[in-house]
């Protein structure tokens, strides 16, 4: 705060406390030269907290003290007394801001921010009136008796009610609307501004809110009219404190701090002016004593109750607001607990199934009801296929031992169907939430260990595989060199040795190719274009048909209907091509020239592709096993190859979300049917059925069905 805005608010302060000072030094009587009430100790407290972080404090309290002797010495008061009396006021003002700052240095004036908003912050300001009116009544009384003045009980309980009067009455308005005021030109803006929002305000206030605001007021007025004016001369004061409480009770607690204020001080003018029921109390100071305490003890009562009343509504909002958060939270948790891909349950001390969540009611395949423990413990197996006793239950040992780390369990189906392999991990819950439990982890492992035991396999045989080309390569290339080293060396033998070792190298050379080709369908990227499949085929079509001319052999037949093109990579889909004609071409029986037929049909947004052969087919019961690494049907009658041909098929087609399977072929041989993505959209492929297919350039002929043969040779 700046000093010049620090010595404006002294200005204003100033002024309010020289008014209050004349009101009261207004009510003096007797020769004790004591005013009978004194609203200027609760205009000096609201100065002082005001100020507390002024810049001039020095310059509130001069004017404070200069006003004070001023005003005692012009209402016929002697220069010691004024002093006197100006001392006591001080000292009792400065003690109620120490109090308020170490009592409650949250609240305006004490350093903070807050307003008063709980009963007991009204009990402490109760109690720091009372010491600090005790304080200034020590000062002031002591300097009476110094100066000559007769003292009495009764002169010592009028000051201490006097200045606690003012100080609580006055006292309490500015706690409460001293946060409201600081800051108000900053929230509010220009004065037109700050009318807008009042009216803004006022407008969003109910209609029957209004109403009851007015009749407080207006009961209140009839009630004081009753109980101070038409009396009569009965007791009529008991009215008052009802209409306090009505407002306490129902109105905002800013119009109760008005009501007490407003009422207060027509109370007080009355007794003053002889009227209501303390005006038959003949001593004007006890007359005055009685009805500021009565003032206090109305204006008690209505903040206690309004305070009470906005603590009340206060936690209530605050125990809304946690009881929201609490159930957003448990949805939350229930949702994400739900949502979990890996299953969830929660067993007792007992190994009774509390909780389970929805991936563990399917993973553990229950259509309807809780999982039992006995359902559990009877299909948890050790991952050797022995029972589990009960002291090695996961949620046995992690009540136990606190928690476990996963171990992997075997969980046997239903019905005595396959068994599947779940990763489990359990943990103690912490005392306090229900009966003792374990929260039971548990995530199917079955594809993980099956693609370790696959893996396990594939390096198995592709060890022994490769083992096989390389003895012979080390066997035959070790006698090459005895031939070679031999007093007169056998050529022919080493010729024929080194031969041995070429074919046995070339075979090594196409498993170590089959399995770079695995690898990549298996793992390389995937880039989808538009692949013509009529001018793949065309193309793989004359490179067998030249090596098949360039070898001799009976040169192999293609038919091709009109195939569709396909969305897919298109070197991972020529791939598919050649290992499918090839095998078609490679597996046939010996002088038989084989026929490949390959035709497609459009399926809703995929393309079917289907290639017929004349060879030798598929052994029974083999048509699915066909797909399996280094599986190969006919491992005998002269059939070269690695078994890897048509899992790299198999993953080519799935990688690009299409199915393969095998069948027999009904005119003999075998039958290939997979899927691939549709280039073209539904209609346009119906468009294009009507047109005839575009022929391949390739040497053939063309058949009645409007099919082009073109020659195909197997390698």
């Amino acid at each position: 705060m700046s000093l010049r805005v620090s010595l404006a608010r002294t200005a204003v302060f100033a002024a309010l406390y020289a008014a209050a000072t004349i009101a009261g030094r207004m009510t003096m009587v007797g020769e004790s030269r004591l005013a009978l009430v004194w609203p200027a100790a609760g205009v000096a407290v609201v100065w002082f907290c005001a100020q507390r972080r002024s810049a001039a404090r020095w310059a509130d309290v001069l004017a404070l003290s200069a006003i004070g002797l001023v005003g005692n010495a012009a209402t016929g008061t002697g220069l010691p007394l004024a002093g006197l009396l100006v001392v006591a006021n001080l000292a009792q003002t400065v003690a109620f801001g120490w109090l308020l700052a170490r009592r409650r240095p949250t609240l305006w004036g004490a350093g903070g921010d807050d307003r008063l908003s709980t009963p007991r912050e009204l009990a402490c300001v109760i109690g720091m009136t009372a010491v600090a009116s005790a304080a200034g009544a020590a000062i002031a009384l002591t300097g009476l008796w110094l100066l000559g003045g007769g003292l009495s009980w009764l002169l010592a309980a009028d000051w201490l009610v006097r200045q606690a009067a003012g100080m609580f009455v006055i006292g309490t308005v500015g706690l409460w609307f001293g946060p409201t005021l600081r800051g108000f030109r900053a929230r509010h803006g220009s004065p037109a501004d700050r009318l807008r929002d009042a009216v803004r305000a006022l407008h969003a206030v109910p209609v029957w809110r209004l109403g009851e605001y007015l009749a407080v007021a207006l009961c209140s007025v009839v009630a004081y009219l009753l109980g101070f004016v038409y009396d009569h001369g009965l007791p009529l004061a008991f009215p008052l404190i009802a209409v306090t409480v009505w407002a306490a009770v129902r109105l905002r607690t800013s119009f109760v701090v008005l009501h007490n204020l407003t009422f207060g001080a027509a109370t007080v003018l009355f007794t003053l002016h002889g009227e209501g029921p303390m005006a038959a109390i003949a001593d004007p100071h006890l007359r005055a004593m009685f009805a500021q305490l009565y003032v206090v003890l109305v204006a008690a009562v209505g903040l206690a109750l309004a305070l009470g009343r906005d603590e009340r509504s206060a936690l209530l909002a605050k125990l809304c607001a946690q009881q929201q958060e609490q159930a957003r939270q448990a949805a939350l948790t229930s949702a994400i607990i739900d949502s979990m891909a890996d299953g969830l349950a929660v067993v007792d001390a007992n190994g009774q199934v509390l909780l389970n969540n929805p991936a563990a009611v399917r993973l553990l395949e229950r259509s309807t009801g809780p999982l039992t423990a006995a359902e559990v413990r009877a299909r948890l197996h050790h991952l050797d296929g022995t029972p589990i006793a009960d002291a090695d239950l996961p949620n046995v040992r992690a009540l136990a031992e606190g928690r476990i780390d996963p171990v992997d369990l075997l969980v046997r189906e239903p019905g005595g169907r396959d068994s599947r392999v779940f990763r489990v991990a359990a943990t103690a819950l912490p005392d306090g939430y229900g009966p003792r439990s374990a929260v039971v982890l548990y995530h199917d492992v079955t594809a993980e260990h099956r693609r370790r035991d696959q893996l396990a396999s594939f390096a198995g045989i592709v060890a022994h595989d490769l083992q096989s080309p390389l003895t012979t390569v080390e066997g035959w290339a070790e006698a090459a060199g005895d031939f070679l080293d031999a007093e007169q060396p056998a050529i022919a033998q080493a010729r024929d040795g080194l031969t041995r070792v070429s074919r046995a190298a070339t075979r090594m050379r196409g498993l170590i190719n089959d399995l770079l080709a695995y690898t990549a369908a298996r793992d390389a990227d995937l880039t989808p274009t538009r692949v013509d499949l009529t001018g793949l085929v065309g193309d793989i079509a004359a490179g067998r048909a030249d090596a098949a001319a360039a070898a001799g052999r009976p040169v192999p037949q293609v038919a091709l209907g009109r195939l569709d093109p396909v969305q897919a990579d298109a070197g991972a889909v020529r791939q598919l091509l050649e290992n499918l004609i090839g095998n078609a071409i490679k597996y046939t029986a010996p002088d038989v020239t084989p026929h490949v037929r390959v035709t497609s049909m459009r399926l809703g947004g995929a393309v079917q592709v289907t290639i017929a052969d004349n060879g030798i087919g598929i052994p029974a019961g083999e048509h699915e096993a066909i797909f399996d690494n280094f599986h190969r049907a006919h491992s005998g009658g002269g059939f070269t190859g690695t078994g890897l041909g048509l899992a790299i098929c198999h993953r080519i087609v799935t990688r690009h979300g299409g199915t393969i399977h095998a069948d027999d072929n009904p005119g003999g041989g075998s039958r290939f049917t997979f899927t691939l993505p549709a280039a073209d959209p539904p209609a346009a492929a119906r468009k294009a059925a009507g047109q005839s297919a575009v022929p391949l350039g390739l040497p053939g002929r063309w058949t009645p069905a409007g099919e082009r043969r073109a020659p195909l040779v197997a390698a």
